[in-house]
């Protein structure tokens, strides 16, 4: 099977880190995470992985690839959650990349969604074309038009994997509202970062993209009051930290700093995992 190319400098090159990353975690941590899919996406891409595999023994970068692992894992909990009282549903993945977390909690019942703008849903169609039960949908989640394109009839979980972060407040509550409305009895899930972590762990994150934006108005969660309120519809029924409040870091391979890391994250940082429930019926 020929390979994707993915050209050095490009916006499919962000999807890159994150996947590899995923493999890495699943390597190196196999007792605590395990992903069947990111091996494989490497190998189905013509692309020079060897400034990542420079930095395989860092325990920094180790710690970097944990966390998104973490929390890819706690997306997946909470799904399947969702999936045991209603098997038929929609699993929506907004801001999807190269995740595959929604084939993951595939319980051959659900539809599943993967939702991002069109050049990543392009390389996405290339690279891992939709499968039975599964649809990819170009969009930005900031024109609302893509709900009407999901089946709400047998309920949706919807996820956010490290998107809603470069939004602004204004832009996730309206889409929350707009969520609410549309998928009635649904769950919508979604990390936040404090605003420590924001000014500080997110700036870093776009520096090391090469990105310099002002982040000033970008979306952070200090505490649930920051969360609450939006709508009479949307209420917030679960926040947890995201590296230590779904699992236990207990695969043997995990360093002591990296124990202590995922302490300050979900302390210093504020990293959570929040679980909002849209209420049917409310008029």
């Amino acid at each position: 099977m020929e390979k994707i190319h993915i050209e050095k400098g490009s916006v499919q090159e962000t999807l890159i880190a994150p996947l590899y990353a995923r493999k890495l975690c699943a390597e190196q941590f196999p007792a605590l995470y395990q992903d069947k899919y990111a091996a494989m996406i490497c190998d189905r891409i013509d692309y020079d992985f060897s400034q990542f595999r420079k930095k395989e023994n860092s325990t920094m970068y180790q710690f970097g690839d944990l966390e998104g692992a973490m929390r890819e894992k706690d997306m997946l909990w909470e799904i399947t959650d969702y999936l045991k009282t209603h098997p038929k549903a929609a699993v929506v993945n907004l801001g999807c990349g190269l995740n595959m977390t929604g084939r993951s909690a595939d319980n051959g019942q659900c539809h599943i969604y993967n939702l991002d703008f069109p050049d990543v849903i392009k390389s996405r169609n290339e690279i891992i074309p939709a499968g039975e039960r599964e649809e990819n949908i170009a969009c930005d989640l900031n024109d609302f038009a893509w709900m009407e394109k999901i089946d709400p009839s047998n309920g949706a979980v919807l996820y956010a994997a490290g998107v809603f972060h470069y939004f602004t407040t204004e832009q996730i509550k309206s889409m929350v509202i707009a969520m609410a409305d549309h998928f009635p009895d649904g769950r919508l899930v979604f990390d936040t970062v404090g605003k420590f972590g924001r000014d500080v762990l997110m700036k870093n994150t776009l520096k090391n993209m090469g990105m310099m934006n002002d982040i000033s108005e970008f979306f952070y969660a200090k505490d649930e009051k920051d969360l609450e309120g939006w709508s009479d519809k949307v209420k917030l029924v679960s926040r947890k930290s995201y590296m230590q409040g779904y699992y236990k870091l207990d695969d043997p391979n995990i360093k002591g700093i990296h124990r202590f890391m995922a302490k300050l994250c979900d302390d210093l940082a504020k990293m959570y995992i929040n679980r909002m429930e849209f209420q049917a019926g409310i008029c």
